[in-house]
C-alpha cells in the first residue's frame, strides 16, 4: 500500500467535554464497537481479560475523573484510529490543549440535560483558535433533558456556528427508542442490553414502514415527523467545506450508556473526519503528510505509566512520512541525533512494540538519556513545528521536602513532573540570598496530582504552603538593558521558570497594568517569548 493510501485511512481525533458528560463511557463504547473491547469496561489483551479504561492512573479511578490524556489505537472498518482521550476537568485544561495540538478533528460531547457548559466553551475556543473541525455528540438521551431543537439553538448561540443534525432522537428518557438517520432516511430502533455492556441490537426500517408505526406510540411518531419537517424547512444545509473550516458542526444524538446510536455515530464520524492534514513547519512551510521524509512532534511526556517498566514515554504525533523502528532522526533543538529504538503502539496503559507507523499515527517511545521536552520536533529533514506554550499559572504554593535525606529523589521527581507539565516549577531568591521553589498550576487538582505522584512514584512527602495573594503570572520580555534597570513594584515577585526565563507573579490585573505603565519598553506576556 502506498504512503498516500496509508495516510488516507487514518483518523486522529480527540474527545472534549465538561466533566461528567460521559466522555470515558463514549470512549469505551467506541472500543466496544471497534472490536478492541469484548465487554464494556474490559479490554482483551495478551489473550486474557484485563480490567481497564482509558483512565490508567489509580488516582483517576479513585476520583472518577480523567487526570491525564491517553492514546487508544485500534482498527475499525478499514480505518486506523488514534483516539486521544483528554481530561475534562478545567484544572487539566493545559494537558488537553497540548493533546489537541496532535488532533486533526474533535468530538465535542454535550450532556442532554445540562447543555453547553463552561469547560466545553473553553475547549471549543481552543479548537476554533486552531481551526480544528468539530463534530457534536449530544449524550444521555436515555435521560430526560432539554428539547433537541433548543439544544441546537444553544450550540449555535454559544459558539457562533451552524448546526446540522445527521440523526434525530426518537423520544427521550425512558421513551428513548432510537434515532432517525437523516442521511440514509432510515430509522434505527434499539433494544437495551445489560447495562450497555454489549452492542445494542437494533431494527432498521424506513419512516413509512407500518411496523414502525406499530412499534412507536402515536404521539412519538407524530412528533418525529413534525420535527423532521421543521429541520428540513428551517435548518441549515450541510456543507462539508464549512465543517472543515470550523463554521458548522454535524450533530448526533444518542446514549453512550445504553449504546443507542453509537455505531451509527462512529460510522458517520469516520467518514466526516479529515485524514491527517498538512502541518506548518517554521523552516520550509507546509509539510504534507504523504511527504517522504519522516517528521513529528512530541506533545506529551509521561513517566512511570507502568510500574513494571519504570521508564519515560514520549508521545509523538507523526506529521509526515513513515516511521520504522530503530530509525535515527534529528533533534533540531539540540542538533543531536536520536535513535528511536523502543517504539510502542499505545492503548491506555498498555503498550506493544511497533515496527512501522505512518503520518497521523501516535506512537510512544521510551527514552532515558536524551533531553527531550514537550513541543520538540524530531525529523529526517530540517524541520521545526510550532512550539507548544505553557499556560500562565494562576495558583501558587511554596514546596518543602519533608525528607531532607531524600534530596536526590526529591529533585529527580520535581524535574520529571515539571518536564511532563504536571506542574510548573518557579525558582526565586529572597533578600538574604536564599533560593527556593514555588509550584505554579492552573487549578487545585494539579497540586494534588503532583503530591500524589511524588509520593507513589518517588516515595517523597512534601509540604505545600499556598500563596493565595498571587493570582497572575507573566513572562518578561524586552531588551536586556531595559530588563536590568526595570521598575519592580513591591508586591510583585521575581521568579524564573524551569528554562531560566524571567517571570513575575502579580496580585491582580491592576498590578500588571501598573508595572506595564512604569516599564513601557517591557512586555508582560501570557506565553513565553518565542525567541528565547
Amino acid at each position: 500500500m502506498s504512503l498516500f493510501e496509508e495516510v488516507r485511512k487514518r483518523r486522529t481525533f480527540a474527545i472534549i467535554s465538561h466533566p461528567d458528560a460521559g466522555k470515558t463511557t463514549l470512549t469505551e463504547k467506541f472500543l466496544l464497537y471497534g472490536g478492541a473491547l469484548q465487554l464494556a469496561g474490559s479490554v482483551s489483551a495478551k489473550k486474557k481479560q484485563r480490567q481497564v479504561t482509558s483512565d490508567w492512573m489509580d488516582l483517576e479511578r479513585q476520583r472518577g475523573i480523567s487526570i491525564s490524556s491517553t492514546v487508544l489505537n485500534f482498527s475499525y472498518n478499514g480505518y486506523i484510529i488514534n483516539l486521544l482521550d483528554t481530561p475534562g476537568h478545567q484544572d487539566f485544561s493545559e494537558d488537553t490543549y497540548r493533546t489537541l495540538m496532535a488532533a486533526d478533528s474533535v468530538i465535542m460531547l454535550i450532556d442532554n440535560a445540562k447543555g453547553v457548559e463552561t469547560q466545553t466553551r473553553k475547549l471549543f475556543e481552543v479548537c476554533r483558535m486552531r481551526k480544528i473541525p468539530v463534530v457534536t455528540f449530544i449524550n444521555k438521551m436515555d435521560r430526560f433533558g432539554k428539547e433537541p431543537l433548543g439544544l441546537l439553538d444553544e450550540i449555535e448561540q454559544h459558539f457562533g456556528i451552524k448546526t446540522y443534525p445527521f440523526n434525530w432522537p426518537i423520544g427521550e428518557g425512558e421513551f428513548f427508542k432510537g434515532v432517525y438517520d437523516r442521511i440514509h432516511k432510515t430509522i434505527h430502533l434499539f433494544e437495551k442490553t445489560e447495562h450497555g455492556k454489549y452492542k445494542a441490537p437494533m431494527q432498521v426500517s424506513s419512516l413509512n414502514d407500518e411496523k414502525v408505526r406499530e412499534l412507536l406510540p402515536g404521539e412519538l411518531y407524530s412528533q418525529l415527523v413534525e420535527e423532521l419537517e421543521i429541520l428540513d424547512i428551517a435548518g441549515s444545509e450541510y456543507s462539508h467545506d464549512t465543517y472543515l473550516d470550523g463554521d458548522l458542526t454535524p450533530v448526533f444524538f444518542g446514549s453512550a450508556m445504553t449504546n443507542f446510536g453509537i455505531e451509527q455515530f462512529l460510522n458517520h464520524f469516520l467518514e466526516l473526519a479529515p485524514a491527517p492534514q498538512s502541518k506548518k513547519c517554521r523552516v520550509n512551510g507546509l509539510v504534507h503528510p504523504a511527504d517522504d521524509g519522516f517528521s513529528g512532534f512530541i506533545f506529551k511526556i509521561q513517566a512511570n505509566m507502568d510500574p513494571n517498566h519504570r521508564d519515560c514515554i514520549a508521545f509523538l504525533r507523526i506529521c509526515s512520512g513513515s516511521f520504522e523502528r530503530n530509525m535515527a532522526v534529528e533533534h533540531p533543538k539540540t542538533g543531536k541525533t536520536v535513535r528511536l529504538n523502543y517504539s510502542h503502539k499505545l492503548f491506555g496503559q498498555d503498550r506493544e512494540t511497533i515496527d512501522q507507523a505512518f503520518a497521523g499515527d501516535i506512537i510512544g517511545f521510551s527514552y532515558n538519556k536524551e533531553p527531550l521536552s514537550i513541543g520538540d520536533t524530531l525529523s529526517i529533514k530540517p524541520c521545526q513545528y510550532e512550539m507548544i506554550p505553557p499556560f500562565p499559572p494562576e495558583m501558587f504554593a511554596l514546596v518543602r521536602n519533608k525528607n531532607p535525606d531524600k534530596f536526590k529523589q526529591f529533585t529527580k521527581g520535581i524535574r520529571q513532573l515539571a518536564l511532563e507539565g504536571v506542574i510548573q516549577v518557579l525558582h526565586f531568591e529572597d533578600d538574604l540570598g536564599q533560593t527556593g521553589m514555588i509550584l505554579g498550576a492552573v487549578g487545585q487538582l494539579q497540586f494534588e496530582v503532583f503530591q500524589y505522584r511524588l509520593q507513589t512514584e518517588y516515595n517523597i512527602e512534601i509540604e505545600l504552603n499556598f500563596m493565595p495573594e498571587y493570582t497572575h503570572a507573566r513572562w518578561i520580555h524586552g531588551p536586556a538593558e531595559k530588563i536590568e534597570t526595570m521598575y519592580w513594584q513591591y508586591s510583585a515577585k521575581k521568579v524564573t521558570d524551569s528554562h531560566d526565563r524571567l517571570m513575575a507573579l502579580f496580585q491582580g490585573e491592576w498590578s500588571i497594568d501598573y508595572m506595564q505603565e512604569k516599564n513601557p519598553d517591557i512586555e508582560f506576556l501570557k506565553v513565553p517569548p518565542t525567541d528565547t
